[in-house]
């Protein structure tokens, strides 16, 4: 076997070799991140990293055991402000109807001045986000054409950067988040960003659940045919009315109504006609209350109307509207129908009348079968009997 020739010393001097620079030796390499503290990186690491787990536990928490949209959207928005700690920051959500944006959550000085403020599709950073779809950062937000200024003349605040991710469900926006001068000097991280889009789908969660739990909500209290509440609903406010009325010392009325001759609606033109003027009825009813007021259909062709803070004497007042609205106008129009018909309105009142729901529900609905059974087309009142007929 060959053997392998000695190794022999170079005999050219060399220069002194450079020390390697390691990357934990606190020195730059190109293309390579510069740490201030480098014995800290990986303890900062895990701190971020436990950070953000308990961050997700929590609001994993959150979304499975509430279904307040408020109170979820704030744990969520809290937990941005504690990772993140922007100056201020805002939730915005869609009006799919108006194609607008309003803030739903803001924070700060300014939150105040927010309430009213709409912001269109396309219309500042926020706009753009939501009509894109995209994430935007902008450190300088006096060098970007899309920035809004007049949001902080409202606020009287000063906007230097912005942080706007959009809050999406499958193809559609469903709002913004927006952080308000959370770019340091070293920028805005992609781990941040990262964090604060799992965060916003976070909230898209919350946002899609409480609308789904809301439709449901409102099948079970609403009527098919009107739109208008039920008769189960009107039990549940009728409790919440009279506790309401009794602590508070207020006054309040309900109003039925009952169409005259109904059947010979269904009969001369059918039961989808039928249904279509008592869904028009409705409508017209619901347009004439107030903000503070509740209709609904209580069964067959007959309609309660819940006015809170109404005294008798008033209550008759609407009762007299409502009585020759639906005498006077055209109903089937667009059918060529044309149908005319009148009604028998009844009104009692808390506390005149009586304190108790089962009560009240009885002497309003006497009064309406007062006016059925003697003349029709007219209103009565518990207590009072007969009105003159409404001219």
């Amino acid at each position: 076997m060959s053997k392998l020739p000695d190794k022999t010393p170079d005999p050219s001097p060399r220069p002194p070799t450079e020390p390697v620079r390691r990357a934990n030796d606190g020195k730059p390499f190109g293309g390579v991140e510069r740490r201030r503290s480098p014995r800290a990186v990986p303890e900062a690491a895990e701190a971020a990293q436990a950070t953000e787990v308990t961050v997700f536990h929590e609001l994993g928490k959150a979304l499975t055991s509430s279904l307040q949209l408020d109170q979820v959207l704030r744990t969520i928005m809290e937990k941005i402000n504690e990772v993140l700690r922007p100056d201020t920051w805002s939730l915005l959500l869609m009006d799919v109807d108006k194609g607008e944006l309003y803030f739903q959550i803001a924070t700060g000085v300014g939150a105040e001045a927010l309430k009213d403020v709409r912001i269109k599709l396309g219309q500042g950073l926020a706009g753009w986000v939501a009509q894109t779809g995209e994430v935007v950062v902008v450190p300088d937000t006096s060098k970007d054409s899309r920035f809004f200024a007049q949001v902080d003349e409202r606020t009287k605040m000063e906007t230097r950067s912005i942080v706007a991710v959009p809050v999406r469900f499958r193809d559609h926006c469903l709002g913004v988040i927006e952080l308000i001068n959370c770019i340091g000097p070293e920028g805005f991280s992609k781990r941040d960003l990262a964090l604060l889009e799992a965060l916003a789908d976070y909230a898209a969660i919350a946002i899609e659940n409480a609308r789904h739990v809301q439709r449901i909500h409102e099948l079970t209290i609403t009527d098919d045919c009107t739109s208008l509440y039920n008769a189960r609903h009107l039990n549940f406010m009728l409790d919440t009315e009279l506790y309401r009325s009794h602590r508070y010392a207020f006054e309040f009325s309900l109003i039925f109504i009952d169409l005259d001759h109904f059947k010979n609606i269904n009969d001369t033109h059918g039961h989808l006609m039928g249904s279509k003027l008592l869904a028009e009825i409705g409508s017209a009813i619901k347009e004439k209350c107030r903000m503070i007021d509740l209709a609904f259909r209580y069964g067959g062709d007959e309609f309660v109307i819940l006015l809170p803070q109404t005294s008798k004497e008033n209550a008759l007042g609407v009762a007299r509207r409502l009585h020759i609205l639906i005498r006077e106008a055209v109903w089937l129009k667009d059918p060529g129908l044309n149908v005319q018909i009148t009604a028998s309105v009844g009104v009692a009142s808390y506390p005149t009348d009586s304190r108790t729901k089962a009560e009240l529900l009885h002497l309003a609905d006497e009064a309406m079968y007062l006016v059925k059974n003697t003349t029709r087309d007219s209103v009565a009142a518990a207590g009072v009997g007969l009105l003159q007929h409404s001219e």
